[in-house]
């Protein structure tokens, strides 16, 4: 690397921090927002484990063992949404143009706004975990399994960021940057976060198996259990990373023209 390249580099990820620092700041002064992300988890998690449990056939004998991977993919989905509001008032209120004028890294911004989405949904999960713990939540999982759970939870925080990232730059309106997540909230209840696939009438079935919350439920709950993990990795795993490849294409396409 030369001499150049090491300088660009430090600029990049001082620029980085920077921006990271700023949408953090903005994080800790309305934590009402983490607060929000993780009470209709939460309140999903009591109402089915303590309403619709005694009824609901998985086979396993803790409901909120079954349940849990689900409800965080659920507390990521909605985290995002604040993602896109985030940037969406940065967009009308002139930021971007004002860093454009400062010697800045472009896309530092972006990262910022993605980094603060890892760390707050970050703090959701371990929440939302503790209560499940209160709750009866029990794991045999080891140290490397838990980290794969949090790496997996992490990549896909990821990726339904960048996702986020477009209709922030995009949208016309508050109501819009944030109203693409409702889908992907509702994604997990037709899949295996709840109940087997197998009860479930065919073409809904069909649906739930080939979606990719499925996979990443499958594979979370399977680490937490201490149990081998099957090929269901491996189509996890390529689902995020194949979200998250396109969505971030389509993102700093977005952020191009937006600068443009």
């Amino acid at each position: 690397m030369t001499q150049k390249q090491e300088t660009i580099h430090k600029h990049f990820f001082s620029d980085m921090s920077v921006m990271l620092g700023r949408s953090m700041r903005h994080i800790f002064r309305s934590m009402d927002t983490i607060i929000t992300v993780t009470i209709m988890p939460i309140a999903f998690m009591l109402l089915f484990v303590y309403v619709f449990g005694g009824a609901i056939q998985t086979g396993t004998a803790n409901y909120v063992n079954y349940l849990l991977p689900g409800i965080l993919l659920i507390a990521i989905a909605s985290g995002i949404s604040y993602t896109a509001f985030r940037l969406f008032t940065d967009v009308q209120r002139g930021i971007i143009e004002r860093f454009r004028s400062m010697p800045i890294a472009p896309s530092t911004m972006l990262w910022g706004h993605v980094l603060t989405s890892l760390v707050s949904n970050a703090i959701s999960v371990v929440v939302i975990i503790l209560v499940a713990l209160i709750m009866g939540f029990r794991s045999s999982a080891g140290i490397l399994s838990w980290l794969a759970v949090f790496g997996i939870l992490a990549l896909f925080t990821l990726a339904l960021t960048w996702v986020a990232v477009i209709p922030g730059l995009t949208a016309k309106s508050i109501d819009g940057a944030s109203a693409f997540s409702y889908p992907l909230i509702f994604l997990p209840f037709i899949s295996s976060a709840f109940v087997p696939t197998r009860s479930m009438p065919l073409v809904v079935r069909v649906f739930a198996e080939n979606q990719p919350v499925t996979a990443i439920v499958d594979t979370i709950r399977a680490l937490l259990a201490g149990q081998p993990v099957s090929q269901e990795i491996w189509v996890a795993l390529a689902w995020c990373v194949g979200i998250l490849l396109v969505a971030y294409i389509f993102a700093m396409r977005a952020y191009r023209k937006r600068v443009s």
